[in-house]
Parts: C-alpha cells; structure tokens; sequence
C-alpha cells in the first residue's frame, strides 16, 4: 500500500516538472521587452491588452500594452492567428521570439508562436476608441475604465515614479518612515475643516462616540511626527490627509497626499531650505530620467511648457527673499491684484505667481513671516517692531506655494507665553510636555538647539468625491 501511493506521488511529479528540452518561456513586461538590447531567440510571454490589430494578407499584427510603458510592443503573428477575439481591449497571452525590430519606430518586437485571449472586449461598445484622442471632461464619464488611457495612464506612472522618488531621497539622507495615524482626536492647530468618523450605525451606541472621544479623518501627521522626532532625528511621513471644504478647486481637495518632517537640531532656515531644495530637485529628475515618454505626452498634450519650465528650475539655484521683500515687490509692481498685498496680510495664490515671475520663473524662497499670520510654535525672530517668525515658504512656478516649513519654537516660556495669549494652553499641554522633555536637557542648554518642521503638500493625485 504503502509502495503505490509513494510510487503515484512520483509519478506526479515527474509529469508535473517541466521538460528539460523545453524551458518555459520567460515572462517579460512590455517595458522589459521594448528595452532589452540583444536576443538569442529565447522564447518569452507577454501579458497584456490589445491597443491596436492590423490584419494582412499573410501578416498580422498587434500591438500590445501592459502599463508598463506608454509604448506599446508589436507582435507580429501568421494570419492564421487572426479571429474575432483579436479585438481592441481584449487581454491576451503572446508566446514567442523577441527578435530585433526592421523597424526604426520600434526596438524589439515579438515573433507570435502562440497567442491566447484571456478575456473578450466588445470594441464597438467599448467607450474609448483607438486613435481618438478624448477630452478628459469627457474620460470622467468612465472612472473605472479611464486608466487604460495613455493620458490617465502617463500621470499615474508620473505619480508612481514620484512616490518612489520622494521615498528615496528621504530614505538615502537618513530619515525615518513614520505611518501616522489616519483616524485621529486632534484636528491640528485647525489646519483644515475636519470630516469626522462615526460608525455607519448608531442604533448600537446612540449616545457614545466609538473611540469615547470624537475622532476625525487626519489633516496632518504633524502633531505626531513631534513626538517621534524626540527620539529619531530626522522623520517623515506621506500619507492621504483629508480637509472637509466644499471648494470646486485645484487648491482645495477633499483628499490628498502630503509629505511632512520633521528634523531636530536644526540651526538655520538655511539648513531647512536645503532639505526642500534638495527634495523638489531629486523627484523632478527622476521623473524626467525615468518616465521620459510620459513627460512628453503631458508636455504636448495636458501642460504645455511644463517640461522646459521643470528643466530651467533644475539648471538654477533657487533664490530668497524676506516677507517684507516680497511685500514690497508687490507693491511697486504695475499690475492689478485682486487682493492688494500689505504688510500683515497673507500673501494670496495672485501674488506668489506674481513674485515667481518676477524672479525669472525660478523657485524662490520666502522666509521670515509675521508673527500674527503663524502658528504659535514657530519660532519667534524677535527682531523689533515688526516681529516676525522663523518661516519659510517655497513658490515654484505655475503654483505658488508648494512646501511650507518653520523653526520650532524651542524655549519653553516663549511657547507658555504665545499659548496663553492664543488660549489654548489647556488644548496643547502635550505640546508644551513635548518641549519640555525632548529639546530642554538643562537650564543652560545653548539657544542654537532648534527644531523645524518641513511640510510639503505635494498633490500627485487627489479627488473631490468617493470613487475610483
């Protein structure tokens, strides 16, 4: 008994492991493919979606995309393989040679031995149709289907290429990941209007909260990353953060993506605005290194002149300037603003593009803001009448403001103080635990130990409404 069930059990595995006269073809993307620069006939399988079929006397062609690229691969089959199924859509399973291309629009395309259609499309019914450029007022219809376009296909590599990027630069000059929590109790110095979390039934806790306190979709991780940044140096986190304003605009979303840090040890504004430099620099080129075909479909096609313009902000040093630089600028200048600019006020979306312009199109810092106009735990200048604080914010063209960043407020009675004439001691006693444990070891430590935080709302993909 014991001899035919062994003898079975090997039987199986003989039929089961594949021939050594017959390897299994290689499985490829079709960016791994359209890249490779030699072949020596091995066979490979590619995966994918018909883009196009042309249909020949003796040839058939298709091209082939699986994501990977904007470019699609060509596969070259016998007509014999032509039917019905071979339609615009459909997913297929290509096996064959990857030979070199006779063709200049192509680099390698695939010799068909066996092609095998994984799931039909209905081309006529199918909303988007090949060739046909769409308009994407008119891609918003189809939410769900929108993605295999090469317009909503290029951004979501851009913003995948990014991610990486930003992961990368952070991760390569030492910073710690942090995942902070997306449900919370704090709403962070009211950085936004918050929508607030219940569960989807109260038949079973009518008059408790679920978390006995009540809890809200995070607006920033930044209340959080203060306390991890008293015992890694350096820190950051990128996550979705959620603002409850009802504005149809680019400016105010319901749901994005944001990156903050925070450093400790920190000297100078300058030592921060690296950081920013430093960041902004490095995603950008790795996104034009690695996503050149992308780049250029947005270049043409969604914002022209964006490519030469992020060209031209990578050649130079980005400049500085002081708020009340920046005030006056504004005020000497010609032009008619919705909102005049004063010293006091904030400066509005009109008047940062205003000054990047100004500035050459080059991203220009603009550091020491007034007090009034931020939050209680920037540091204080204390540099006379106008009172200003440790702040910096980063204008980049087209845009305006895109990172944000400050000095923390370090010394423990200018923090008690700024809390006590805003009235909210009672509300941020971790903040002032927070400052007393982690930055004052003694009464004489040296008034260069800073703190800062780095906040960049760096908006790769975002949406209005629940939805794909």
């Amino acid at each position: 008994m014991f001899g035919a069930r062994f003898l079975a059990r090997a039987l199986r595995s003989c039929s089961s492991a594949p021939c050594p006269g017959h390897r299994p073809p290689a499985r490829l993307s079709v960016r791994d493919a359209l890249g490779a620069q030699s072949t020596s006939g091995e066979r490979v399988k590619v995966q994918g979606w018909i883009r196009s079929v042309r249909s020949q006397k003796e040839v058939l062609f298709l091209h082939i995309n699986d994501g990977s690229s904007l470019e699609s691969l060509q596969v070259v089959a016998d007509s014999s393989f032509d039917n019905r199924e071979l339609a615009f859509g459909s997913s297929v399973e290509v096996q064959g040679q990857l030979v070199k291309s006779p063709s200049k629009k192509q680099n390698m395309e695939l010799k068909a031995e066996k092609i095998e259609v994984v799931g039909n499309c209905d081309a006529t019914a199918f909303p988007f149709k090949y060739k046909e450029r769409h308009p994407l007022e008119y891609l918003r219809q189809y939410p769900h289907l929108r993605c295999r376009t090469n317009a909503l296909g290029s951004i979501l590599r851009v913003r995948s290429e990014a991610t990486a990027a930003i992961h990368s630069f952070f991760k390569d000059n030492g910073f710690v990941h942090i995942h902070t929590p997306i449900i919370t109790s704090n709403d962070c110095e009211g950085a936004g209007e918050l929508f607030q979390v219940e569960p989807s039934s109260k038949i079973k806790m009518p008059e408790e909260n679920f978390f006995n306190v009540p809890a809200f979709l995070t607006v920033s991780g930044q209340l959080h990353l203060e306390v991890m940044s008293g015992a890694f140096t350096q820190v950051f986190t990128f996550g979705p953060t959620f603002r409850a304003e009802n504005s149809q605009s680019r400016r105010h979303l319901a749901e994005f993506y944001m990156v903050e840090a925070e450093i400790s040890f920190v000297e100078s504004l300058q030592d921060l605005m690296q950081v920013m430099e430093g960041l902004f620099k490095t995603a950008t080129m790795m996104v034009l290194s690695n996503c050149p075909e992308d780049v250029e479909l947005c270049h043409k096609f969604i914002a022209p002149g964006q490519k030469e313009r992020l060209e031209h902000m990578l050649k130079n040093n980005f400049l500085i300037i002081s708020y009340t630089e920046a005030v006056e600028i504004l005020k000497q200048s010609s032009q008619n603003f919705t909102f005049t600019p004063e010293w006091g006020v904030d400066l509005h979306t009109e008047h940062e593009k205003y000054l990047v312009k100004h500035c050459g199109n080059i991203p220009v810092f603009v550091i020491n803001y007034p007090l009034a106009l931020k939050p209680f735990y920037m540091r204080d200048n204390e540099d006379g009448p106008q009172h200003t604080v440790a702040a910096v914010d980063l204008l980049v063209p087209g845009v305006g403001e895109l990172f944000g960043g400050s000095l923390r407020e370090e010394r423990y009675h200018f923090l008690e103080q700024r809390l006590a004439r805003s009235g909210l001691t009672e509300t941020y006693q971790c903040n002032i635990s927070t400052s007393r444990f982690f930055l004052f070891l003694s009464p004489a430590d040296p008034p260069t130990r800073k703190r800062k935080r780095q906040q960049i709302t760096f908006q790769l993909f975002s949406s209005q409404h629940p939805g794909p």
